[in-house]
């Protein structure tokens, strides 16, 4: 009797799963135009590993579907931008790629098609870190080039989707339309813009002014800029410090653009 109400309990549940799965298979449908063939592929590819801490029954995590992801979002990426732009150089190239699937693109992508919401996860910052995205997006509609500190398990989901699709379909055409319609709009080279890190050693080195960088993070979260021997840009972020290092980098180069400004117009009043 014992072991025929395990065996029924058992089977309840199986059918639960396999609904909760047509459903999300449904769900996603609606938001991408593509169906499923394997639930439990897609699954995987909301599953956080977080999350199987707490449920040891469920099935893996989305960090292999994840590497697949990746791969696929770069050639298909790369294969796009030869086929559209045969006259840009393969470094030019290699940046608009780049622009197009790094962290904060794709975190924008799962946010503004609410993929997040289906994630499966056991991390209870994640929430906030996504309030803080949304209020930091509306001040960079297209991207920040590093600004802001967009989610990576945002970027993450969008990866193990694209994943999930390439492997359930087994074609690079289907996964195509599908991560063409995610991206939209893509980055293009009138759209790209330049690290504020690389613009302002550019400017420096235009001008023949000296730079130096002072590293105050693992003390105080600061990143400051030194041009010719005046501080000019300072920033202070403590939960990453490659976004202090391009805020301040940003306030160094608009403060150092318009002082260029400022002695130019001077000497031509003179």
């Amino acid at each position: 009797m014992e072991n025929e109400q395990k065996l029924l309990h058992s089977m309840q549940n199986h059918d639960l799963e396999n609904q909760s799965r047509q459903k999300l298979v449904q769900e996603i449908k609606a938001i991408i135009g593509y169906e499923f063939k394997d639930s439990k592929l897609l699954e995987q590819a909301f599953t956080h590993h977080s999350y199987l801490d707490q449920d040891k029954t469920s099935i893996e995590s989305y960090e292999r579907l994840e590497y697949v992801g990746d791969a696929v979002l770069n050639f298909l990426t790369a294969r796009e931008h030869y086929l559209s732009y045969p006259n840009l150089a393969p470094g030019q190239l290699t940046k608009l790629r780049a622009a197009n699937v790094d962290t904060e693109k794709l975190a924008r992508v799962a946010f503004n098609f609410k993929l997040h919401t289906f994630l499966r996860h056991k991390k209870p910052k994640l929430a906030k870190q996504i309030e803080d995205f949304e209020k930091a997006i509306l001040e960079y509609p297209i991207h920040s080039t590093g600004l802001i500190d967009a989610p990576k398990n945002l970027a993450d989901l969008v990866e193990s989707l694209v994943g999930a699709i390439y492997m359930d379909s087994n074609s690079m055409d289907t996964t195509w339309k599908i991560v063409e319609k995610l991206l939209d709009p893509m980055i293009t080279p009138s759209t790209v813009q330049t690290h504020p890190v690389t613009m302002l050693y550019e400017e420096c080195q235009k001008n023949k002014a000296k730079i130096d960088c002072k590293d105050f993070w693992d003390e105080t979260g600061e990143i400051e800029f030194i041009v010719d021997g005046e501080s000019i840009g300072k920033a202070k972020y403590t939960a990453k410090k490659s976004i202090a290092n391009n805020r301040a980098a940003q306030e160094a180069y608009r403060k150092f653009v318009e002082k260029l400004r400022q002695e130019n117009t001077g000497h031509d009043q003179h």
